[in-house]
Parts: structure tokens; C-alpha cells; sequence
């Protein structure tokens, strides 16, 4: 049984994509794995704060079909260099007796094991999720600053609490919400400022994603308030130099009761796609830009989100918009590129084949999990958004999310550097093999 403080999955899991037939064998050896990286390790793998992605790869390739001995394998390869969960003499002892006592010890990596300690004796009180309704969902004052730091550092702790909900295990909630409250919180200097001046004008009609996103590719100023020297492009790029420009761009993005969320959240999943998989250059071959892959890789939890019945409407409205205002901040924080949809649909794959393929390919893999999400990711999208393709907004159609598949899967076995970082610079392409003509 899946508890606070113990991993259980099983070939019945219903996850938001998965092959069929998953196998109790391989349930049982993810789970071991995943109870193994619980107990033992940090969600931080160095003092950086460079994330542990071991849940997300593990749950990811479990539904892609991957036997024990390929999950074995992957777990290997990354177990080596994570970071001991060892409390620190110093904070051994720390129990939050109450929210001025959590509040006081945010944003302090050294503290995960505590909140992690404090968060499964929280679940184990009550459920899962009601402890996300209290801590995250409810706006209290500490409530609201763990729903900003969700956001934090390229949606980490939003899509390690996507897993833990789309896998319905407790103890991985409890990760999220540790990995949540050791983030830092000034994505809401931007985030705040957006919501606030999108309620507003809620009687106006949105724009969709992609008109602001075109709006945006053609703003020079937003395309020069990013340096490639800007130690975060985010924080001291667009939220420093343009700033307002940039909540001005969100805040024509809403969503009114009476719209239809599933359409919604389906249109921020093609928009991210087409903005992440389009940002390529002619001369170059395909590369995926790893800051983007992270909006693209979190989008599938949104459709899970909708099936959470202890969700309200109104907090699925909420989670949605923060989420598509953070997706346009990350696109203008890499320069604004243009997507370019032509070189995706010109590209000849290496080893052309049908999803089965590309999903055998990408379990095996050696990586840390970006590469297997970047795929689910792409093979759920062009379910999801199969029955809106012929509204306009809405570019990336049936055939595009294969040739985006392949594309990723290539660009990652071909060597080189995996990703690029920040695309739209020319810098971010120097290492990038040139295309064969």
C-alpha cells in the first residue's frame, strides 16, 4: 500500500499516458528504485541546487513500458552522484510547530529532510490532498508562497508534484511539496503582478497563446532585455529589464468560468510544443532548447489536474493560467525566437517509425529523464489536441507530433552537445553539429 512513507506502484497504474500491459515486475522493481532514492537520497544533487531527477525518469520509462532490468539500469546511472539525504547537526532536531516556524526556514536547501519529515507526518494524519489543499491551494499566507515557489527554478517542484499526483503516490507528494518549500520565490515578482493585472480586465476577451507569442517574437525590446552574459535570464533579464512589458503581454491571457478548461489546457499544450519543438535553426541540426523542453515536459500534468475530482474549477483555472504565464516568460527569457514549423515538417527522420519505436528507444537512453518526459510529453500532446486541430491557434497538427518525436530522439542519440541552452542566441548553437545538406 502506497503510503507518507512508502512507494507502491503496480501494472494497473493509470497514468495520463502509458503503453499498455505494463508488468507487476517492472511495478515492483520502480518501486523498490523509487523507495531507495526516497529514503536515501536529497532532492538537491549538489550545493547548486541541481535537481534529482530519479522519480521523474523512473515513473516516466515505468509507463513507457521499460522491463526491471532497464529501469535497473537507468537508476544506476544516476544513482552515483546524488547527494546523501543526511540532516545537518545543526537543523537535526527542527520541528515546525507552526506556519511562522515553516515560513522562517523557507528557501533553504539544507531543510528539505525537515520539510520532508514534516510533510509526510502531515499526510499520514490526514490524505494527500488535503494537505495540498491546506498548503498549497487554501491562500493563507503560507499556502500562497509555497504556490509561487512552485514555479520556481523551471517548473522542478511543479513537475515532481505532477508525478506524485499522476502516479497517486503520497510519499512523492511529499517530496514535491519539501522540494516546494526549499525553492527560492522571486518568480512572483512577475507572477503576482500578472494575475493582479488580469483580474482587471476579465471582461475582456483573451488573446490566445500563440498571438502573444507572435506579438512577443516581434517586441525588439523584449528581445533585447536578455543577455547572454545574465546569470538567470528570467530574474535578471526580462523580470529586471522589461518587466512590466512582460506582465503587460500575460494579463491578455485569461480564463473565464464559462470557458471550457479542456480546450484550454489543450491549446497550452500545442503552444508550448510549437514554441519549444519550432525553435531550431536552418543551418543547424534539430536541437531541443533545455529550458524550454521543462514547459513542454510539466504540460502533461495539466490534463491530469483535470481529472483530480478534489480539485474546484476555480483552482484548475488558477494552476492553468500561472502556468501559461510562466510558459510565455520562458519563451521571451531565450530571446523570443521564431518558431519555425517548416524545418519540422521538412525533417527526414534517422530511423522513421511509428511512437512503439521511438519509446524503446528513449528507455534506454543514457540520461537523467529529460529525454523520456520530452517524448511522453510529445506522444500525449498529439492525443490531447487531436480534436481541436482545426482551429488556427492550434499549429502543431496530427503529423507534426511524430516528426517532433523523432526529432527529439535523433537530435539526443546523434552526440554532441544534447541540448541547446537559450536559443535564440547564436552563442547556444557554436557546438551544434552544422545540417547535412
Amino acid at each position: 500500500m502506497a503510503t507518507a512513507s512508502t512507494v507502491q506502484l503496480s501494472a494497473q497504474q493509470k497514468f495520463q499516458f502509458a503503453v499498455p500491459d505494463l508488468t507487476s515486475d517492472a511495478a515492483q522493481t520502480t518501486s523498490k528504485l523509487l523507495q531507495d532514492n526516497h529514503e536515501q537520497h536529497h532532492i538537491f544533487f549538489n550545493q547548486q541546487g541541481f535537481h534529482n531527477h530519479v522519480a521523474h525518469h523512473l515513473v516516466t520509462i515505468f509507463a513507457l513500458g521499460a522491463s526491471p532490468k532497464e529501469l535497473q539500469q537507468q537508476y544506476a546511472n544516476n544513482q552515483g552522484y546524488q547527494r546523501p539525504l543526511h540532516r545537518s547537526a545543526s537543523v537535526q532536531n527542527l520541528v515546525f510547530e507552526d506556519e511562522a516556524a515553516i515560513m522562517a526556514h523557507l528557501g533553504k536547501g539544507r531543510h528539505y529532510p525537515d520539510f520532508l519529515a514534516f510533510f509526510q507526518s502531515e499526510i499520514s494524519k490526514s490524505s494527500w490532498q488535503e494537505v495540498l489543499q491546506k498548503y498549497l491551494l487554501s491562500g493563507t499566507a503560507l499556502a500562497e508562497t509555497l504556490f509561487i515557489r512552485l514555479w520556481s527554478s523551471i517548473y522542478h517542484p511543479l513537475i515532481h508534484l505532477g508525478f506524485a499526483i499522476e502516479s497517486a503516490q503520497p510519499a512523492l507528494v511529499a517530496e514535491a511539496l519539501a522540494e516546494t518549500a526549499v525553492h527560492d520565490a522571486w518568480i512572483g515578482n512577475y507572477l503576482k503582478p500578472a494575475e493582479a493585472a488580469a483580474n482587471g480586465h476579465r471582461d475582456r476577451p483573451s488573446k490566445s497563446i500563440v498571438e502573444l507569442i507572435e506579438a512577443m517574437h516581434s517586441d525588439q525590446t523584449l528581445r533585447d532585455a536578455v543577455r547572454w552574459s545574465d546569470s538567470s535570464m528570467l530574474r535578471d533579464g526580462i523580470i529586471s529589464r522589461a518587466g512590466e512589458r512582460m506582465v503587460g503581454y500575460a494579463s491578455q491571457y485569461q480564463i473565464r468560468p464559462m470557458d471550457d478548461i479542456k480546450y484550454k489546457t489543450a491549446e497550452m499544450i500545442n503552444a508550448v510544443a510549437y514554441f519549444t519543438g519550432g525553435a531550431q535553426r536552418d543551418d543547424y541540426e534539430p536541437k531541443y532548447d533545455f529550458y524550454y523542453i521543462h514547459s513542454l515536459n510539466s504540460s502533461i500534468f495539466f490534463s491530469t489536474f483535470l481529472e483530480q475530482e478534489w480539485l474546484s474549477d476555480a483552482r484548475r483555472r488558477r494552476l492553468l493560467e500561472w502556468k501559461v504565464w510562466n510558459d510565455l516568460i520562458m519563451y521571451a527569457s531565450r530571446k523570443v525566437p521564431e518558431p519555425r514549423l517548416a524545418i519540422v515538417r521538412a525533417y527526414r527522420p534517422k530511423q522513421p517509425s511509428g511512437w512503439e519505436q521511438i519509446f524503446d528507444r528513449v528507455k534506454t537512453t543514457p540520461d537523467d529523464g529529460h529525454a523520456a518526459k520530452l517524448v511522453r510529453a510529445l506522444a500525449h500532446g498529439q492525443r490531447v489536441c487531436m480534436p481541436y486541430e482545426d482551429r488556427t491557434e492550434f499549429r502543431l497538427k496530427h503529423h507534426d507530433w511524430l516528426q517532433l518525436g523523432h526529432m527529439a530522439i535523433d537530435s539526443i542519440e546523434a552526440g554532441g552537445p544534447t541540448w541547446v541552452r537559450s536559443t535564440g542566441f547564436d552563442e547556444a548553437w557554436d557546438e551544434v553539429p552544422r545540417a547535412q545538406l
